[in-house]
C-alpha cells in the first residue's frame, strides 16, 4: 500500500536582484529560502539548477526587477522553467516591481506592447499565478491569463502618515493617473485631494502646467507608484511652493532611482521620501531623508494565503 503524505510543501526561490527581500518573506514565513546555483558564462548566459527537489512543492518565485533589467527577469523565467521541468506542483511567480509596465499601450504607430509580452513570457514560462505590488496601470492585469493578485503598499503609507498626525494635510496626486489612488489615500488619512495637471514633451521630462485644488498653509503627501529619474516629482516643488504650502512629503512604492534621481531628491527639499523595499537600495542610493517600509509581511501572508487556498481579498485594500 502506497501511503501518500497529506502535508504542504511550501518552497521559496529568489533571483539575484533583492535576495535582502526574498530572505525578510522568508524569515516572517519561519523557512528559509531555497538554494539556487547561480552562474554567468562568459559569453552573458545564465546558468540555472536547483539544488533540491521540488516534485509536488508549492513553489514561490521572488524576484525584484531593477538595474539591469533584462537580465533579472531572464534570470527568473529560469528559475521557473527549472521548476516546471522539476515537476513542481504549482508555481507562482512574485514581481513586486513589474517590469515594463510604462509600455502597456501604443501611444505611437509601430510601438510594442512590452508589458503585455513580460506577461506572456511568464505564461509561456509556465507560472500558475502572478503576484505584483501598485501596477502603473491596472489594465496590465489584463494581460495575465492566469491568477493575478495586485497588491498594494497603500495600508503602509496610511499607517506611516497616520503616526505623523500631519495636521492641515492634503494628497497629491502627480497626475490624473494617480487621482484615485490619492483619493483613496487621503479619505483614509482625513486629507483633501490635489491634482496636478503634467505634460511630458518628452520621455522623462516632464512639466507641470495647472494646480487642481487648494495647497496655500498645507502640508502636502505626493503619492506616486515609482520613482524614476524623479524629474516629475521634484518639478513640482518649486510650483508648488509658490502656492503657499508648508512641508512636502513624497510616498512612492517603487524606488527605481535611475541616473539623477537621488540627487534631485536629496536637494529638491522634501521633508521626507518615503517608499518600499520592492527594490533593493544600494548605501549610493540612499540619503539622509529617505524612509524605506518593508513589504515583507506583506509578501509573506499572500504567500500563505495562496499555498493554503484562502481568500486575499483583505490585502487589496
Amino acid at each position: 500500500m502506497i501511503e501518500q503524505s497529506t502535508k504542504k510543501r511550501m518552497l521559496i526561490y529568489s533571483g539575484s536582484s533583492n535576495s535582502e527581500l526574498a530572505k525578510k518573506v522568508a524569515n516572517e514565513l519561519g523557512t528559509e529560502l531555497a538554494e539556487v546555483e547561480k552562474e554567468q558564462f562568459a559569453s552573458g548566459e545564465i546558468y540555472i539548477r536547483l539544488a533540491d527537489s521540488a516534485r509536488g512543492a508549492d513553489c514561490f518565485v521572488l524576484q525584484s526587477h531593477s538595474g539591469g533589467i533584462n537580465f533579472t527577469i531572464m534570470e527568473q523565467l529560469l528559475i521557473v522553467d527549472a521548476l516546471k521541468r522539476a515537476s513542481a506542483k504549482r508555481i507562482t511567480a512574485v514581481l513586486p516591481f513589474y517590469p515594463y509596465s510604462r509600455q502597456d499601450k501604443k501611444a505611437l504607430p509601430r510601438e510594442p506592447i512590452t508589458a503585455r509580452l513580460i506577461a506572456d513570457m511568464y505564461i509561456a514560462a509556465g507560472i500558475d499565478r502572478l503576484v505584483s505590488i501598485d501596477l502603473h496601470t491596472q489594465q496590465i492585469q489584463g494581460f495575465v491569463d492566469e491568477p493575478f493578485d495586485h497588491l498594494t503598499a497603500m495600508p503602509l503609507f496610511v499607517d506611516y502618515f497616520k503616526e505623523k498626525k500631519l495636521e492641515n494635510l492634503a494628497v497629491v496626486a502627480p497626475d490624473t493617473g494617480r487621482a484615485k489612488f490619492a483619493k483613496k489615500l487621503g479619505d483614509q488619512l482625513g486629507a483633501d485631494l490635489v491634482v496636478l495637471h503634467k505634460t511630458r514633451p518628452q520621455h522623462n521630462v516632464a512639466e507641470i502646467t495647472n494646480i487642481v485644488g487648494d495647497v496655500e498653509g498645507k502640508n502636502l503627501l505626493i503619492i506616486d507608484d515609482m520613482i524614476d529619474t524623479a524629474g516629475s516629482i521634484t518639478s513640482s516643488v518649486s510650483t508648488l511652493k509658490k502656492h503657499g504650502c508648508k512641508d512636502i512629503y513624497v510616498a512612492a512604492t517603487h524606488p527605481v532611482f535611475s541616473g539623477p534621481a537621488v540627487e534631485r531628491l536629496s536637494t529638491a527639499g522634501f521633508k521626507e521620501v518615503v517608499t518600499t523595499d520592492s527594490i533593493y537600495l544600494p548605501e549610493s542610493k540612499q540619503f539622509e531623508n529617505l524612509v524605506q517600509i518593508s513589504l515583507a509581511p506583506m509578501l509573506a501572508e499572500a504567500i500563505k494565503r495562496n499555498q493554503l487556498h484562502q481568500s486575499i481579498s483583505s490585502l487589496f485594500f
